[in-house]
């Protein structure tokens, strides 16, 4: 059996703070920590090498009983985080303030435990933490049954039901919205816009149910926030840019109206400013769309992004905008310059950190703009990355209009023997995946023929033909979509006109 690898992770995702919070912690304690020996040891490697640590330390008693010491070393540093994190999180901060309650109460201090109750139920109600605002409401409720045991009368426990009714229904609406914005982001992951009839009706349901449709349906800033960002993503589902635009805008300024809350969900925030972001891209307002890339970049410093996962959600969205603008505007050159290198070098600072989705999609951007720059050799190699890489569960989406890319990367790089056996491949992906629309199945009929001849004129009236033929597919707002992935249209065009691809994606921008 392959040895554990979790502690490894985990000295691995520790940030150079909480290495250090970790060592001076332990400095603190007396005796021998052999912990920390094991610490070191793991902290200097690449990956997990169990045999590696088991010969440096073969002399040491310790290294017997390997897997014990693994297992405490793995719960001093998860210990070792909370006090990290103790003051740095409502949730944190929270929890302690009823541990202390339960000690004053259990010490008869009741007026201290009163004071202490009604300053976490502020913070409770300023950050929306209605699970703790329940447990508050509970010692509230025993602390006024004990006073009236003592004679006192003065607090009516009635308004306290009411206060707890009250609560529930605002957990019972956020749950609901909750529940409602994993269903949408669902339908994004597996297929990223509607294409068909069926698919609309997912986003229909979801759309008009009502706490989305009414108005005021939310009874918290938390599930106003949620109900607006699902509006946005249904918005997106039928790329409905106006709508998306408003929504998301609507979700930005909630945040930074209440900094608290934005606090509490960085990452919904950070997915607000990267689909405003987006949609300043589809408008062609290039300076603003500038301008959000850097605000998401400032964040990495700011207070309440801390966390790896936001982070790694914030380089996902700032660098790969910065690809997705640089192909937009067909500045190829400035891309194959400066901004994949950098865009590499953060991803092999975050390996084994960003989600293989978010690593597709980078590749797949990066195979386009080398595309774009005429280095076909390279955009084939990182479009095979996202072709080698079909886990079960990656957006299908993507996935499909890959193997179209890529059919078209063979094509410039004159690999036409390789080529018949690959559209027979992608044919039969296509229809095994069940994503036979219109826009797939003409483009792989049309682009067989082009390997049927080898005289010039007939090629150039393939592709006026071929032209016209997506065009008319491309009327119908389902299959629209397709241009989302790659700009097909633009690539005929510069075969038609016998002029290259950047040269036709600038010519596009400059009108």
């Amino acid at each position: 059996m392959k040895p554990s690898a979790e502690l490894f992770q985990l000295i691995r995702s520790l940030s150079k703070s909480e290495k250090r919070y970790f060592k001076l912690s332990s400095s603190l304690q007396s005796g021998e920590k052999n912990y920390m020996k094991l610490f070191d040891a793991v902290e200097l490697q690449d990956s997990y090498d169990e045999d590696a640590i088991k010969e440096k330390f073969k002399g040491e008693t310790f290294i017997k009983h390997l897997p014990s010491e693994k297992n405490h070393l793995y719960s001093l540093i998860l210990k070792s985080l909370r006090g990290f994190y103790s003051d740095k999180s409502a949730a944190a901060i929270l929890q302690e303030q009823i541990r202390n309650i339960e000690l004053l109460f259990n010490k008869a201090l009741y007026k201290e435990c009163g004071k202490l109750i009604r300053k976490a139920k502020k913070m409770a109600y300023d950050f929306e933490k209605y699970y703790f605002l329940l447990d508050l409401i509970d010692w509230e409720k025993t602390l006024i049954e004990e006073e009236y045991l003592r004679g006192q009368f003065d607090k009516d426990l009635n308004k306290l039901v009411e206060e707890e009714t009250e609560c529930l229904e605002k957990l019972r609406n956020l749950a609901e919205y909750q529940m409602l914005y994993s269903k949408i982001n669902y339908v994004i992951r597996r297929g990223g816009y509607s294409r068909n009839e069926e698919e609309q009706v997912l986003v229909d349901e979801i759309a008009n149910y009502h706490l989305i449709k009414g108005k005021n349906t939310a009874l918290s800033t938390k599930a106003a926030t949620a109900c607006y960002s699902i509006k946005g993503l249904c918005a997106i589902t039928e790329r409905n840019l106006d709508d998306s635009y408003v929504n998301f805008k609507k979700v930005i300024k909630i945040m930074e109206d209440n900094p608290m809350i934005m606090k509490e969900l960085p990452k919904r925030y950070v997915k607000a400013l990267n689909n405003v972001m987006f949609a300043y891209m589809d408008y062609e307002r290039w300076d603003e769309c500038l301008g959000m890339i850097n605000k998401l970049k400032g964040l990495i410093k700011k207070s309440g992004f801390e966390s790896m996962d936001v982070q790694l959600k914030i380089f996902t969205s700032s660098y790969s905008a910065e690809l997705s603008m640089c192909i937009h505007r067909g500045e190829f050159d400035r891309a194959m310059e400066s901004v994949i290198p950098n865009t590499l070098t953060e991803l092999k600072k975050y390996e084994g950190k960003i989600n293989t989705e978010e690593e597709m999609l980078f590749y797949y951007n990066i195979s386009t703009a080398y595309f774009g720059g005429g280095d076909y050799k390279s955009a084939l190699k990182y479009i095979n990355l996202v072709l080698n890489n079909s886990e079960t569960g990656l957006r299908q989406d993507v996935y499909t209009f890959a193997r179209l890319f890529n059919l078209i990367i063979h094509y410039e790089l004159g690999n036409y023997d390789l080529l018949d056996y690959t559209i027979k491949s992608t044919k039969r992906f296509v229809a095994k995946s069940q994503r036979n629309y219109k826009f797939e199945t003409e483009f792989l009929k049309d682009f067989k023929k082009l390997l049927k001849v080898r005289n010039v004129s007939d090629t150039k009236q393939l592709f006026v033909s071929f032209k016209t033929s997506l065009t008319n597919v491309l009327k119908d707002p389902y299959e629209q979509a397709a241009d989302e992935y790659f700009d097909f249209l633009s690539w005929l065009d510069c075969k038609i006109e016998g002029k290259t691809y950047q040269e036709i994606i600038v010519k596009k921008v400059s009108k």
